[in-house]
């Protein structure tokens, strides 16, 4: 006489609503890594809630297709870039000015000398370029690795690597600049 085999399956509801619980669990954890990355490259906080709002309902959609035991972290992350980069480039179509020219008549020359703050990184990140700024937060701020960080960009990890060094690099020196030497050097 053969004993049958008695292994009790959920139900599919109860093992989809698993599913879901878990994964709403997943994705409230990387919020605020995803508001630290937003925030690092809008440069403003009010913008990155508005990024990090759209990651967040962008995700739940999609998530029939995310797959499980992959890293949470770097495929919300890679859906907050597309709509970063979406965003820039919807709105570069409805703006008459350059970047540089509405970045020099918001830029005022500070009055102060004092020690570094984190308005003087916020600011110096914001003088990167895009890609550096972004390369420099993923691996920097976000703690990716550089192949993480290269497929969230869709880049080689040579790029990558030379992006990080290249950013790290440009920061030291607008870092290091006294602000006399700023406003002597833009007047010359």
């Amino acid at each position: 006489m053969m004993l049958a085999k008695t292994t009790r399956k959920m139900p599919r509801a109860e093992t989809v609503a698993a599913a879901g619980e878990e994964f709403r669990r997943e994705l409230v954890e990387v919020l605020p890594h995803l508001r630290a990355f937003a925030r690092g490259l809008s440069g403003r906080s009010d913008y990155a809630d508005d990024l990090v709002q759209e990651t967040a309902i962008k995700a739940w959609a999609a998530r029939d297709r995310f797959v499980p035991g992959t890293s949470m972290r770097a495929w919300t992350f890679t859906i907050l870039r597309n709509h970063f980069l979406s965003e820039i480039r919807r709105n570069r179509r409805q703006t008459d000015m350059e970047d540089d020219a509405v970045e020099r008549l918001l830029v005022i020359p500070a009055g102060q000398e004092g020690p570094l703050h984190l308005s003087d990184m916020q600011s110096a990140l914001q003088k990167l370029s895009p890609d550096r700024r972004e390369a420099v937060l993923l691996i920097g701020a976000g703690g990716f690795s550089y192949e993480e960080a290269a497929d969230i960009c869709q880049c080689a990890i040579g790029t990558m690597k030379s992006r990080v060094a290249r950013a790290r690099a440009e920061l030291a020196e607008l870092l290091d600049e006294e602000p006399e030497e700023k406003v002597a050097g833009s007047e010359g």
